[in-house]
């Protein structure tokens, strides 16, 4: 039997460039050009040829593409061209939850429309159809419910193969998923829980054996990599990472363990706790690279022989003849990428620009925190009191990446004062969700504080916009921890309440600390609003004219701050 498996491919039709994976090391440390779907297509023919059982899955984040065509188009290209692989089931992957469960669910394995037809969502494909969801399956045993408990997509599946002497062979693929993947950045979803891979792995593996399925496939979306940057993508060695831990402790019964998450190429053989080998694999990403397990079975007993069990990398090479009908998909999605992205959302008066005043206040920065601002108070439930928006210096940059200038750009559909779909997912946003949660206001005193942190190499500076409803002055000669006084924070016209609750709408990448920003972790209740991109969007069309604010929200004082006792006051 015959397992193909590719991982990570996050809808990278066209080919990759080098820093997106393109290249791969290969024998003795030579570079090999890689990926791109015409050619990923061509390569997985060729090694079906021959094979009467055979079949091709992935080990999640399959979906949920950088690549603008896919991004701009809910990611319905990705499935289209993974329907054309003929692409049997996919693990359930951290970016497989970046919009929401009934996304996952109801949208793409299923193709039910959630939005506007043509423009949010459900557009034509490349034959001319509507989009009609998945041909395969998505699988995750570990994703539950929070308040049911029950899994939110199917936990496992069983392929059925033919022996030579005719018998019908069942093998059981069991779909895992990072545990952390509900409070993850891109992924968070409040309303799920991940339950422990290992836990759960062993408990689907005995339900499937009761069922008399002995060949087991663990497919998980939870990584590992060699630890030399060197090391060539069809070996093993040094390689470290939980999925490695996850394959030693699993269940015996598992015979095969392949992997995903950490966009790594290996191909290793470890021990199970019976000390019986199987392989542990992870075929890179953004199709690179297929991973190809041969598992001989007993006919009559439906057992892997683990000591004929053969593994390897595959590099998805350019050198062969792209596949026709994929490149077709390709060449399709492209040029309704390029359609899309010259599309007008609106127009403005002036340039909104990253470059700080003497204060750390930019136009660009505002004009995000008060998009934040205004998604989070589109709903009861995301109700916001105020909006905060890290903005890291430019060598560093996270949501805002840049300037909206009044001039027109390169692009031939742009002009003075237009803001084009492309121009604004460009400027903003890396499709991160707006977070609303709960901080007291000493809590958000020191997140306002960890704008200037204080290291071993000096003083480093993280600036946060604010939404238009917030002013607040600070200090620069006082030590950090203590530039900004709480009289001196106001949020709708009232002064800073340090034991008053503030609802906060930021980024989620923020509020989980990967800004800096640890004081933002101590948060509660917190609800979901639409991401980044999705949020700009929305703004542009119900705000269909822009001008900058004016930079008044953040202020250098001048004067000594009071003394203590006149501060304590303030409370």
């Amino acid at each position: 039997m015959q397992l193909l498996s590719i991982t990570d491919f996050h809808g990278y039709l066209r080919p990759p460039g080098p820093s997106e994976g393109g290249v791969v090391s290969g024998p003795g440390g030579s570079a090999v050009t890689v990926g791109g779907a015409a050619y990923l297509a061509a390569h997985i023919a060729r090694l079906r040829a021959g094979h009467a059982n055979s079949v091709l899955f992935a080990a999640g984040d399959s979906f949920s593409g950088w690549p603008f065509e896919v991004a701009a188009h809910a990611d319905e290209p990705t499935i289209e061209i993974l329907n054309a692989l003929g692409l049997r089931f996919s693990t359930v992957g951290n970016h497989e939850l970046d919009v929401s469960p009934s996304f996952l669910v109801d949208h793409m394995e299923h193709g039910i429309c959630q939005g506007a037809i043509g423009e949010d969502d459900c557009f034509t494909d490349s034959t001319g159809r509507r989009f009609h969801g998945a041909d395969f399956e998505f699988l995750s045993g570990n994703i539950v419910s929070a308040a049911t408990g029950s899994p939110v997509t199917a936990p496992y599946r069983v392929e059925w193969f033919t022996g030579g002497d005719g018998a019908r062979i069942p093998v059981g693929f069991i779909g895992m998923t990072v545990p952390g993947t509900p409070t993850g950045s891109t992924s968070f979803q409040p309303r799920l829980r991940g339950l422990d891979v290992v836990d759960t792995t062993n408990s689907y593996a005995a339900a499937l054996r009761a069922r008399g399925v002995r060949a087991l496939v663990l497919v998980l979306h939870e990584g590992a990599r060699p630890r030399s940057a060197a090391a060539e993508y069809d070996g093993c060695g040094d390689v470290a990472g939980p999925a490695m831990d996850i394959a030693r402790q699993v269940s015996p019964d598992i015979d095969a363990v392949v992997t995903g998450h950490w966009h790594a190429g290996f191909n290793c053989t470890v021990n199970d706790p019976a000390g019986n080998p199987r392989p542990v694999v992870e075929a890179g990403h953004h199709g690179a690279l297929v991973n190809e397990i041969n598992l001989l079975l007993e006919p009559a007993t439906g057992e892997v022989l683990r000591e004929r069990t053969v593994s390897i990398n595959h590099p998805v090479t350019r050198d062969v003849p792209p596949d026709p009908r994929a490149q077709h998909i390709v060449d399709y999605w492209t040029a309704q990428g390029a359609r899309r992205y010259a599309q007008p959302l609106g127009t403005q008066a002036g340039s909104f620009l990253r470059a700080p005043n003497a204060a750390g206040e930019s136009t660009a920065a505002d004009l995000y925190a008060d998009i934040q601002y205004w998604e989070a108070n589109r709903t009861r439930a995301g109700r916001a009191d105020l909006a905060l928006l890290a903005v890291d210096p430019p060598t560093s940059p996270t949501a805002v990446r840049a300037d909206l200038p009044y001039a027109k750009g390169t692009h031939p559909a742009d002009a003075d004062g237009q803001i084009l779909l492309g121009e604004a997912r460009n400027a903003y946003g890396y499709q991160n969700p707006i977070l609303t949660v709960t901080l007291t206001g000493a809590q958000l005193k020191a997140v306002l504080e960890q704008q200037w942190r204080t290291t071993t190499a000096g003083t480093t500076t993280t600036r946060l916009a604010v939404s238009h409803n917030v002013r607040y002055a600070y200090d620069p000669t006082r030590l950090a921890g203590d530039r900004i006084s709480p009289a001196e924070i106001v949020i709708n016209g009232q002064r800073l309440n340090l034991t008053r609750s503030y609802r906060v709408a930021a980024l989620a990448y923020t509020i989980l600390g990967a800004d800096g920003f640890s004081a933002f972790t101590s948060y509660t209740n917190p609800v979901r609003n639409h991401t980044d991109h999705t949020a700009f969007t929305a703004y542009l069309q119900t705000h269909p004219h822009i001008t900058p604010a004016p930079l008044n929200r953040t202020f250098i004082k001048t004067q000594p701050f009071p003394s203590a006792l006149s501060r304590r006051s303030y409370r």
